[in-house]
């Protein structure tokens, strides 16, 4: 389990954070504020389930819709730039995916294979 951090005590953008590097800070549907680590490992020709399983192996996850763009927005020198995972659902046989080198995102099918990142969200305390 990831452990909590303090807002206080958060690094600069793009400073080292818990194995990778903090990226900005995102809120889960459930309320939740977190920040977000993107992870160095990238992995490459993955159908989107693959893609899944590859970051739950990182005890880690592919980023939602909306970590994606702030990744785009805040780390893009350390993205590729081409389309990778979400952890996001388009319908029963396509799925979310991120352009890194344009911030687009759009539906691809499942079984198509392509890159993905993983990062983390540790939860904040104040």
């Amino acid at each position: 389990m990831t452990p909590s951090i303090s807002l206080s005590t958060l690094p600069a953008l793009g400073a080292s954070l818990h194995g990778g590097i903090f990226a900005g800070l995102t809120t889960r549907k459930d309320g939740t504020h977190c920040a977000v680590v993107l992870l160095p490992d990238q992995g490459t020709d993955l159908t989107w389930k693959k893609a899944i399983n590859w970051a739950q192996k990182l005890d880690a996850e592919l980023p939602s819709r909306p970590v994606a763009a702030l990744l785009f927005a805040n780390a893009k020198d350390q993205l590729r730039p081409k389309w990778h995972w979400t952890s996001e659902s388009y319908d029963a046989s396509y799925a979310w995916c991120c352009d890194f080198s344009d911030g687009s995102q759009d539906g691809t099918h499942e079984s198509y294979e392509g890159a993905a990142v993983a990062v983390r969200l540790i939860p904040l305390t104040v």
